[in-house]
């Protein structure tokens, strides 16, 4: 089936959505590296460094495709 011009069927809109939600992922874990590395969590800071290590890596895998 042909996507006709001028309109959206629902794969498209799946793929547009998709998009979108990597483009404010992306945003979102680089506020968060940037806000991580700027911020003093004093004793804690090994632990929110490392959490958010595994954050922006899960992130990364979760938009890598195969």
């Amino acid at each position: 089936m042909e996507q006709q011009s001028f309109s959206f069927d629902k794969v498209t809109m799946s793929k547009i959505a998709k998009g979108a939600l990597i483009a404010i992922s992306g945003a979102l874990l680089t506020y968060m590296a940037q806000y991580v590395a700027t911020t003093d969590f004093g004793a804690y800071t090994p632990i929110v460094v490392a959490l958010a290590s595994i954050l922006i890596n899960a992130g990364k895998e979760y938009t890598k495709g195969k």
